[in-house]
């Protein structure tokens, strides 16, 4: 099967979780400065969000580009990604709408919601790289997983440190965000090596 319709099925599913999220966000009844203070928790918790699902279609865009085929079992990995990609919007709306920053369980599970979306594109990567032949581009980057389990150790860490200070976790989280917000330039380099062959 072609990668076309999952694609654009992805996409679509991503365009919406957006939206969601976005629309989720109420415009103060105060038009005050102190008024707009009031939605700064949202505003927080959103553009943590938008900046995680822009880099997972980022990433998720990549990774479509050097897919020449899909079975079932990439279908059902690629669902599995959007399944807790498609719960952002709530966590997101549970954080930051009434303040719950300074709650432990709303910062912990938005950190477990993001480790799973880690988790789902992990599988979705091992099942592309068991479809394809060693000339896979996947297969062939070299590159350490220093990010993969940085990132892991990160999530695991601030998961029980909510429950000791929420600020730490939320900074864990921008951290993770930080290490994954530019594409990895060897698998960019193979897409234009691919593209300079195929012409």
């Amino acid at each position: 099967m072609k990668t076309g319709r999952l694609e654009a099925f992805s996409d679509g599913v991503l365009a919406i979780v957006i939206t969601i999220m976005v629309l989720e966000m109420k415009a103060p009844e105060d038009t005050t400065f102190n008024g707009l203070l009031t939605v700064a928790p949202v505003f927080i918790s959103y553009l943590i969000s938008f900046i995680y699902l822009g880099i997972y279609w980022n990433n998720h865009h990549h990774l479509m580009q050097v897919t020449k085929k899909v079975n079932g079992k990439i279908l059902w990995a690629n669902l599995h990604l959007l399944f807790w990609l498609s719960l952002i919007p709530f966590i997101t709306s549970w954080v930051g709408e009434h303040g719950h920053y300074y709650e432990a369980l709303p910062v912990a599970t938005y950190g477990f919601v993001l480790l799973m979306c880690a988790i789902a594109y992990f599988i979705l990567e091992s099942v592309l790289k068991k479809h394809h032949d060693d000339n896979y581009a996947l297969k062939k980057l070299t590159t350490s997983k220093v990010k993969d389990y940085l990132s892991l150790g990160l999530y695991l860490i601030a998961l029980p440190l909510a429950y000791v200070n929420t600020w730490c976790s939320v900074v864990c989280y921008v951290l993770v965000a930080i290490i994954w917000i530019m594409p990895e330039k060897k698998l960019e380099e193979l897409m234009d090596d691919n593209e300079t062959n195929n012409s």
